[in-house]
């Protein structure tokens, strides 16, 4: 499986929920260790690859307890904003992550791609921010926006990820190079 073939499908994982006796069969920590791996095989020369683990790994981390029932109905139960600061991280990483592969784009030459994530990174901020608007400015009204749009972010995202997995600057498998046989 190619790099962003593996984070596309985590971010399925991460996108869909599929509850079962409180449970999400749809575990966000498995979409988020799936996105991990795939960040992982990316080029080592990936803009920002190291900051992207590192907040992969806490995007893992906050993830895990999130998933049990008990811990999500204890925030749900919390001010709205502690629910918002268990998603920075997530944002963190879908923001670094498109503003990393638009930088290894641009310069491999292939802006069409660069362009289509270099708007969905500021789509990400935009909406990670959009709750600071909604709590602290009390405008309640904008609080399923806010939620619509990162679903919505999500399957952009997927479907940008598939797209550019087979680029050369995404860790696909780029050009075939003839064999010594064939050359001759």
């Amino acid at each position: 499986m190619k790099s962003l073939q593996s984070a596309a499908m985590g971010f399925v994982f991460v996108a869909l929920y599929a509850r079962f006796h409180g449970y999400d069969a749809y575990a966000d920590p498995f979409g988020w260790l799936l996105v991990l791996l795939g960040v992982r095989r990316l080029p080592p020369e990936t803009p920002l690859r190291s900051a992207m683990l590192a907040t992969g790994a806490l995007t893992l981390a906050v993830s895990v307890p999130l998933w049990l029932p008990e811990v999500r109905e204890r925030v749900a139960d919390l001010d709205a904003s502690v629910g918002w600061s268990a998603d920075l991280p997530a944002f963190a990483l879908v923001a670094l992550l498109c503003h990393g592969l638009a930088e290894a784009a641009t310069t491999a030459g292939d802006e069409r791609p660069a362009r289509w994530l270099r708007l969905v990174r500021t789509a990400v901020v935009v909406v990670a921010l959009l709750p600071v608007v909604v709590f602290g400015g009390g405008v309640e009204s904008l609080s399923s926006t806010a939620a619509l749009a990162a679903q919505l972010l999500y399957v952009a995202l997927v479907w940008l990820l598939f797209s550019c997995s087979g680029r050369v600057w995404a860790g696909g498998p780029g050009p075939r190079v003839a064999s010594a046989a064939e050359r001759m």
